[in-house]
């Protein structure tokens, strides 16, 4: 039930309670001076919260985890991963809390979550605190995902903590309170298989069906379709980062979620130039999670949770493999449709031919040939389906290639035989012009770190309406300039 009618935050108790042995009763650091610095007001809107209510001392204060309504638990949520590879049997909430949920106004529970709320029982040695640039990122990014229409968790704020975060140099410390589905992940399943734990593990699975594939229950066997619509949920959302150049960067079990939504924000960015090998996590030394790689990084982790789920799949070993390595299979056809279907929309057709992905990927090979923004050549398609190429052919040293594309592709669209303005209108609104640009993100960040929010902002203004060209905004559509170093991110831990 609501813990009050009276807090800035309406908690529920979390379901995710109910899975005991799957976290750790746990409060949140208290902060020397809370401030808030960004408060997602259309997201507090869609969660029916009172926004000045959310502003003001006490809600403030509820946003880092202080001054909740007695009998609110916090949690902090176990689960194992594998990083890089690499397994680690226990990960968990270092420097996280599940605070409780909230009733959205589509009756909808969403989990309300700290990132940076102090040390818990998994810290692993680490402060358990959050710096306000990393903070930001997720809060940006995030929003950006959204407008995108790219399934994701989000930022409902970000709160300066007044204290300073040791990384390379002292840097001023935050909160944020972040709003998923769920914050179930692979991880968390290999968590309870690795302690042989049956009985929680069909609870698990059963709270993950409840939670976000109900259908799954009616199946003849419920724990395939679950991990089938995962692995859907899954081949959808990695597609789509695809499609928009997104780079995951720490694309690591306990990173992988159970719900389909974009999950931990940290060495992540947008391509500029198209390359598949684009890699910008300073800890990426081999390039696992690089752009290219997603589509096979999600197999593995996907088949990582296909083998915690294995007890659930039938009582004798070979069959559950079976049904496990059965749903795998169907993976790769997954998001190729995702893909495709994605794509196509791209490109401006509606209509389904068997050479349209030679034609987008021949299309994507001129762009590496050439190392082409990928997103301003793309959004440019709808001018040259008009007959404009001016814009197009400035983006390539040898223009000579697109145009032997953009010949073959013309014929494509000229056989749906639709309007031409109603075909450029259409890419218009799937081919954004504005991404969070890499040299833009860390200019705002910069800022905002010593003090001046004016460029986080405006840059969160452009990209949360990432469809809408505006001429005032014409800096925030070109791609970075040349530099002779590699731009990197760091994880922000």
């Amino acid at each position: 039930m609501i813990i009050t009618d009276r807090t800035p935050l309406p908690l529920l108790r979390p379901a995710f309670a109910e899975l005991e042995g799957l976290y750790e009763p746990w409060d949140a650091a208290a902060v020397p001076e809370s401030r808030l610095v960004v408060l997602n007001e259309s997201l507090a809107a869609e969660l029916g919260l009172d926004v000045e209510e959310l502003r003001s001392q006490r809600g403030v204060a509820a946003l880092v985890g202080e001054g909740l309504s007695e009998g609110t638990t916090t949690l902090a949520q176990a689960y194992a991963g594998h990083q890089f590879g690499a397994y680690s049997p226990r990960l968990g909430d270092g420097r996280a809390l599940l605070l409780g949920e909230l009733l959205d106004r589509q009756g909808r529970r969403r989990e309300l979550h700290l990132k940076g709320s102090g040390p818990t029982p998994f810290a692993r040695g680490g402060d358990g605190r959050a710096a306000l640039g990393p903070m930001l990122r997720e809060h940006l990014i995030g929003e950006a995902m959204h407008a995108l229409g790219i399934p994701t968790t989000r930022a409902l704020a970000v709160i300066a903590t007044g204290d300073r975060v040791a990384r390379e140099v002292l840097l001023p410390g935050a909160v944020l309170a972040r709003v998923a589905s769920s914050h179930l992940r692979v991880g968390t399943f290999q968590y309870v298989a690795a302690q042989g734990d049956v009985s929680l593990l069909q609870r698990l699975a059963d709270h993950a069906i409840a939670r976000h594939y109900p259908a799954a229950a009616d199946a003849a066997q419920p724990y395939v379709a679950l991990f089938e619509a995962v692995v859907e949920a899954q081949a959808a959302l990695v597609a789509r980062w695809m499609l928009v150049g997104f780079v995951h960067g720490v694309m690591n079990t306990d990173n992988t979620s159970i719900s389909g939504e974009t999950l931990d924000y940290g060495p992540c960015a947008f391509m500029d130039a198209y390359d598949p090998a684009t890699v910008f996590s300073s800890i990426d030394y081999g390039g696992r999670y690089a752009f290219g790689n997603q589509p096979s990084i999600v197999h593995w982790n996907l088949a990582r949770l296909g083998e915690a789920m294995l007890a659930l799949f039938a009582d004798e070993l070979d069959p559950a493999v079976e049904a496990a390595n059965g749903v795998l299979r169907t993976l790769a056809d997954r998001y190729d449709r995702h893909w495709l279907e994605g794509m196509r929309a791209k490109l401006g057709l509606t209509s389904s031919d068997p050479a349209d992905a030679d034609l987008a990927r021949e299309l994507l090979d001129v762009l590496h040939a050439q190392q082409v923004d990928f997103t301003s050549c793309f959004r440019a398609l709808s001018a040259v389906s008009t007959g404009d190429a001016d814009v197009a052919h400035q983006l390539f040293v040898a223009p000579a290639a697109f145009d032997a594309w953009a010949a073959r592709w013309r014929v494509r669209l000229a056989a749906e035989q639709r309007p031409v303005a109603v075909v450029a209108a259409a890419m218009d609104r799937t081919n954004p012009v504005y991404i969070p640009r890499n040299h833009l993100v860390e200019e705002a960040l910069s800022a905002a770190t010593d003090g001046d929010l004016g460029p986080y902002e405006r840059l969160l203004e452009v990209v949360t309406h990432p469809f809408d060209a505006r001429s005032e905004w014409d800096r925030y559509a070109e791609p970075a300039p040349i530099s002779a170093e590699r731009y990197r991110t760091f994880c922000g831990t």
